[in-house]
């Protein structure tokens, strides 16, 4: 009936509560009958046999989760304690997408928002740079991230983060380098 992996075989409780689930299982589904127990409201067994099975399987993993409970086999989990990362009050369909692209840290697909974002960091980026030709490079490449998006937006929010004039991003680098000692 199940699929029992090799750790089940090995722990006698957990075969004596899969054998005894698999056996009262078969002798429901073999003669329709469970022998007077738990009948269905109209009497019949046939309507009580799918209800019997899923009580019996409930029964069993809950016999199952005790014992590894007993056992200790979910103390030391990572987020115990803990709420559950991603739980909110709100139903988010996109929740998978947000999630891989925070996990991910996946940049300049997400045109208007990260575009956005992207803009407000941009001076920080430049200023991690160490030559002017890697600046010049950074500044053109957004500019270019920011017409794409103007260009492939079919729906959503309008892109409205304007593109950077590449000479004045390098004299602003240039002067943030002197203020700083760098130069």
């Amino acid at each position: 009936m199940f699929r029992r992996r090799r750790d089940d075989q090995k722990d006698p409780a957990r075969r004596a509560a899969q054998y005894q689930v698999d056996r009262e299982i078969a002798a429901v589904s073999a003669d329709g009958d469970d022998h007077g127990k738990d009948y269905g409201t109209d009497g019949s067994a046939a309507a009580a046999a799918p209800r019997k099975r899923m009580d019996d399987r409930a029964l069993w993993v809950d016999t199952v989760v005790d014992q590894a409970i007993r056992r200790g086999e979910f103390d030391d989990l990572p987020l115990a304690g803990k709420p559950i990362p991603g739980l909110r009050g709100t139903h988010d369909p996109d929740w998978w997408l947000k999630n891989l692209v925070e996990r991910e840290q996946i940049t300049g697909v997400l045109p208007a928002a990260q575009l956005r974002r992207d803009d407000a960091e941009l001076d920080e980026t430049l200023d991690r740079e160490p030559e002017e030709a890697r600046v010049r490079a950074t500044v053109e490449e957004f500019n270019a991230r920011v017409v794409d998006a103007r260009r492939q937006l079919l729906g959503g929010p309008p892109v409205v983060t304007p593109t950077r004039d590449v000479e004045r991003e390098v004299q602003r680098w240039r002067e943030r380098r002197r203020a700083h000692g760098i130069f």
